[in-house]
């Protein structure tokens, strides 16, 4: 009787007939309500010869690359990487972020600040944001695109990521 319960309540919830937040939180739960993040590393050095480009946008004036040293898998399952991005008059920005496959979110853990001296600085309130949308999570998009996911899992070692993006360099048309 309850299987047959649950059944009528998931085909109302889907026509769209029963509606309650109680309903949405018994029945339709997240599968990733247990996931866990684990604490990120400090950032790691970066260095511009060691860059992979990659094109989020055809739009973007900036020239953009990922650190290919600095791109681990963490247990969690979070990419962390260092991007780094040039403007034609040779500013550098870069930052330290993780990226999360299974829900299509971005983190910003800390920010390059050139100096002198260079060094990082921790983001003050680093929260997971949706990629697609605002323009900074642009770059996450293209990476997440170009070869470090797999739909909604990493895709594979680190290693196997870079050379996938070495792959696949113009990504968001």
């Amino acid at each position: 009787m309850q299987r047959l319960r649950r059944t009528l309540n998931v085909a109302l919830l889907a026509a769209g007939l029963l509606s309650t937040p109680a309903v949405h939180a018994q029945w339709l739960t997240d599968p990733n309500r247990d996931w866990r993040e684990a604490e990120a590393p400090p950032p790691p050095g970066w260095r511009a010869e060691r860059l992979v480009p990659f094109v989020p946008s055809v739009h973007s004036e900036l020239r953009f690359g990922v650190d290919a040293d600095s791109v681990t898998l963490g247990p969690d399952g979070v990419i962390r990487y260092v991007i780094v991005a040039h403007s034609a008059s040779g500013a550098v920005n870069a930052w330290y972020e993780g990226l999360r496959c299974a829900t299509g979110q971005v983190k910003t853990y800390a920010h390059w600040n050139p100096g002198p001296p260079g060094q990082w600085q921790p983001h003050p309130n680093p929260t997971w944001r949706n990629l697609g949308g605002e323009f900074a999570s642009r770059p996450a998009v293209a990476l997440a695109r170009g070869g470090f996911c797999d739909g909604a899992t990493p895709n594979g070692r680190p290693a196997d990521m870079v050379r996938a993006l070495r792959q696949h360099r113009t990504l968001d048309r």
